[in-house]
């Protein structure tokens, strides 16, 4: 609690919302489902007698949090319908239409690729931390990126040809 306490919660919540915001888009594909997910996260986090000892810890636990977040959306039962790619509304100001296209064509890869990508392009973590954060190892870390990779190629030929 060190930490918070040295951050006020609006702070944390102003630093980390875009990013935890974009993890949890990535992962869910659903805005609705994104935000209430992040609104969650941060909630238990408000909840959490954990005891970061750094912005680093914060970022990260918040990630692994909503990632769980979203994990539980989709698993639950009532869940029938997914909205489409096409409805999703990105909010996504900080991206050119370049950066916006990719992002989109990221998106619409499944969930396993979708996510390993983001962490590592978007968010800048390692094949390490990526595997911490998922609870997977670094190899299948790996072969989720180059298999991610492949497929996003794919799309992106077919999308310019």
């Amino acid at each position: 609690r060190e930490c918070i306490q040295r951050m006020k919660y609006e702070e944390i919540a102003e630093r980390y919302t875009v990013v935890v915001y974009r993890a949890a888009l990535n992962y869910c594909k659903n805005k609705n489902d994104a935000e209430d997910a992040v609104q969650n996260a941060f909630m238990k986090m408000l909840q959490s007698k954990v005891e970061f000892q750094d912005e680093e810890h914060i970022k990260r636990w918040l990630i692994r949090v909503v990632i769980n977040e979203c994990k539980n959306m989709w698993n639950s039962f009532w869940r029938k319908k997914v909205s489409s790619l096409e409805e999703l509304d990105y909010e996504i100001e900080t991206f050119s239409e370049n950066e916006k296209e990719l992002f989109e064509e990221v998106m619409k890869l499944p969930a396993k690729y979708s996510i390993v990508l983001h962490l590592y392009y978007y968010e800048e973590y390692s094949v390490r931390e990526i595997a911490g954060l998922l609870y997977i190892s670094e190899s299948n870390v790996q072969t989720r990126l180059m298999r991610g990779r492949n497929k996003l190629k794919q799309q992106l030929q077919e999308a310019w040809a």
